[in-house]
């Protein structure tokens, strides 16, 4: 028999957490309640919030004591990231789901994220319909908007909540039973502006006995990819596309934050890594981007996308960053330069060609890369070139090989 983790504020939301768990339990499915909120619970829960604080060392009557909402949905917040790992390496749940407004999502979210890519995890939340990178971040909780408040009973609350049990109850219940033959898996970024390239080299690679998974750096995607990395999943990286650097130097929409390119040096993942698309900043449409940006060269992308060319200073700081990233590798990693330029749309006669502000990148790169750790490949190539796809991928297999 399985069991659902019931994880919340049963102080305030208690009637509504009491409903879920009477429709699990109807389902034959066995469960475990968290209480994650500051006070009393309106009934007794299998783990208490007195156990949550302990994950941080925190009293929970100290929390209660002070009545500072803020605080504890800090402190609790921080105990959930611990407790829910813990339990579930533990065996004691198979899925968890939660109920709740902006407080409750941020206090149980954090738990989930925490747990494995995989494990079921619904949060029925007032914000679900909005932007909810803050509480999925590069995790797969699914966010079930609530439609009303989490309060009280109702004709559609209890609609939801039963639908949304049902749902946990589905993903704990149901297996698929057929089997993906297991090959080495390999991490890619791809752009549209480099997506011939990427697309080369994954066709090469699976011909060679590997699976690519093909990230969009967009933000999220080169996050997600990172914390993959650093879970262990993959057994190279083919990160040609680092172009979410720009947007986190700049300013632009789609920064992955500054943690980018280090999962594989540090868990020591051979990694191809080269410059894709550093010739863009992103934004959205036209009238959205920043005044201060005012006379720069600016390519529409489509109705939604504007990009911004990158400056001569802008690809200087880009090769720092990219060198000192990757200088701190601890694996096999090779830098390669496609000296025909970065993207798609710069290449001799299309927008973004600079070649004076690709040579301040390359020649930035050439100073501060230390060789004595990173292979520096040239090829007079653009990135969307067969012989740099091909040759890219080539590299990786060799990096892997010698990695075992």
């Amino acid at each position: 028999m399985k069991t659902i983790a019931i994880a919340g504020t049963f102080d305030s939301k208690g009637k509504e957490f009491a409903y879920v768990k009477n429709v699990l339990e109807e389902l034959g499915l066995k469960t475990l309640t968290i209480h994650c909120g500051v006070f009393e619970p309106i009934f007794e829960t299998d783990i208490s919030n007195e156990e949550v604080a302990k994950e941080v060392g925190v009293d929970i009557k100290e929390i209660a004591a002070k009545k500072d909402r803020a605080l504890g949905t800090e402190i609790l917040s921080k105990g959930m990231e611990k407790l829910i790992p813990r339990l579930y390496s533990e065996g004691k749940f198979h899925g968890i789901i939660s109920l709740g407004g902006t407080g409750g999502t941020s206090l149980v979210t954090p738990g989930m994220r925490a747990l494995p890519i995989g494990v079921p995890k619904v949060m029925v939340s007032t914000v679900a319909s909005g932007n909810t990178q803050q509480y999925v971040g590069t995790s797969d909780i699914m966010m079930y908007p609530s439609i009303v408040d989490v309060s009280g009973l109702n004709s559609i609350s209890t609609k939801i909540f039963t639908n949304a049990a049902f749902a946990i109850a589905g993903m704990v219940n149901f297996e698929h039973k057929e089997k993906i033959d297991k090959k080495p898996l390999i991490a890619a970024t791809m752009f549209g502006v480099t997506t011939p390239c990427v697309d080369m080299a994954r066709e090469y690679l699976e011909k060679e006995g590997y699976e690519v998974l093909v990230f969009h750096a967009t933000g999220t995607g080169g996050r997600t990819m990172e914390r993959l990395i650093e879970d262990g999943f993959f057994d190279g990286v083919l990160d040609l596309t680092t172009t979410e650097w720009c947007d986190e130097l700049v300013g632009g929409v789609l920064a992955a934050g500054p943690h980018r390119l280090e999962a594989a040096g540090r868990n020591k993942v051979p990694q191809v890594v080269s410059l894709g698309a550093l010739d863009m900043v992103n934004f959205g449409p036209m009238d959205t981007v920043p005044k201060e940006f005012d006379g720069r060269n600016f390519y529409k992308h489509n109705p939604t996308v504007t990009l911004m060319r990158t400056t001569i200073d802008e690809n200087k700081r880009l090769g720092e960053i990219i060198s000192e990233k990757l200088n701190e590798t601890n694996g096999s990693t090779t830098l390669m330069i496609p000296l025909k330029g970065v993207s798609m749309i710069d290449a001799e006669g299309q927008p973004f060609y600079g070649p004076k502000e690709d040579k301040m990148l390359f020649d930035t790169i050439r100073d501060n890369i230390d060789k004595d750790k990173i292979e520096l490949i040239e090829l007079d190539f653009n990135i969307n070139d067969r012989e740099f796809a091909e040759t890219a991928a080539k590299k990786l297999i060799e990096l892997m090989r010698n990695n075992k």
